[in-house]
């Protein structure tokens, strides 16, 4: 029998999804596609996709009683529970390794969140969560309420079906850090195929990691389930889990539609932020720099169909990863002049 659903009362701390779909000719251009389409969720109330998730949990943690919200996190994660926590007027308490971008930090800090860095990565936070959801009456988010926090995922599919006409893509391509996020968009257009919302079969999926933290692009490449633990050493730090608890699911679900789980190097990384960047306007953080550089590697590499209709997660807003591009763009400094801007861009045409 079905699970018990969420009243519609529930209240779910602040609004979260309905992002922009943005068709982005000029990327597909640049990498020599004809159709891509870039699902922005840099839009979310704190500027990540994990609104939506910490949503749903949030929602079904006060109908359960809890009075207490938690995670463990690398970062967007520990901003949307702080803020959904001050929004809901909820204690919370986040848990983050304590080398995280300084960006992330500041603002989840300012919602008046108990702020806790870990010394450790990411996998040692988790660890410590999973601990304290024994000991705690606490509302762990992505721990004792994964279950429905997983579910909010799928509404990046519902929402990108909608918007192409009640259509499904030829092609998604997606980050991958636990694996959560890249199951649950093909599950929700599956479900959406099953009531009969869709036709066809779900996308070809492609999943996106960064090298220095790729144990699902590992598994993939090697033809196994396994995905062997790794420790982290990348600049996208939100990708940036060692041992991904949905990566077998991941590798199996690209195998099954015909995709694949590439990475992609920290300097791709960059470069992908900056190709983005340069051809739609969006600034994303490293986690997008990671999916844009992974498209432009499926493209260049005859991967994708031209034909093909394919869209880009872009989870994460990139002011909260300023210093991946510190070092990617030339500032022309100046004396308040004409002659001194002539100098400096001679041969400029009028």
């Amino acid at each position: 029998p079905p699970g018990p659903s969420l009243r519609a009362s529930s209240k779910a701390g602040l609004p979260s999804g309905c992002t922009p779909l943005i068709k982005a000719d000029r990327l597909a251009e640049r990498i020599g596609l004809k159709e891509v389409w870039v699902k922005n969720d840099a839009a979310n109330p704190t500027h990540s996709f994990k609104d939506r998730v910490v949503s749903v949990a949030v929602a079904r943690a006060r109908e359960l009683g809890y009075e207490v919200i938690a995670c463990a996190s690398t970062g967007n994660l520990a901003n949307s529970v702080a803020a959904h926590g001050a929004a809901l007027g909820m204690e919370s308490y986040v848990f983050v390794p304590s080398d995280l971008e300084e960006q992330k930090i500041l603002a989840t800090g300012v919602y008046g969140t108990n702020l806790v860095a870990v010394r450790g990565n990411y996998d040692d936070v988790n660890r410590l969560c999973t601990e304290l959801s024994g000991e705690r009456d606490w509302a762990f988010v992505n721990v004792n309420m994964r279950p429905y926090y997983a579910e909010g995922s799928k509404t990046l599919a519902f929402e990108v079906a909608e918007q192409l006409g009640w259509e499904i893509p030829d092609r998604v391509i997606s980050p991958i850090a636990s694996g959560s996020l890249f199951t649950k968009i093909a599950r929700g257009f599956e479900e959406w195929i099953e009531v009969g919302l869709l036709e066809g079969e779900i996308p070809t999926m492609n999943g996106a990691q960064a090298l220095g933290c790729s144990p699902v692009a590992q598994a993939f490449e090697a033809g196994t389930d396994v995905c062997r633990p790794v420790k982290p050493d990348t600049i996208a730090k939100s990708l940036a889990i060692g041992n991904p608890a949905d990566g077998p699911y991941a590798v199996e679900l690209a195998r099954r539609t015909g995709g694949g789980v590439d990475s992609v190097t920290d300097d791709e990384i960059k470069a992908g932020i900056r190709l983005l960047a340069e051809t739609t306007g969006i600034f994303t953080e490293t986690a997008g720099g990671v999916t844009t550089a992974t498209l432009a590697k499926l493209a260049a590499r005859g991967d994708i169909g031209k034909d093909e209709r394919v869209v880009v997660f872009i989870t994460g807003e990139g002011l909260k990863t300023l210093d991946a591009v510190r070092d990617t763009f030339t500032t022309h400094t100046i004396d308040a002049s004409f002659d001194a801007f002539e100098s400096e861009f001679a041969g400029v045409a009028t």
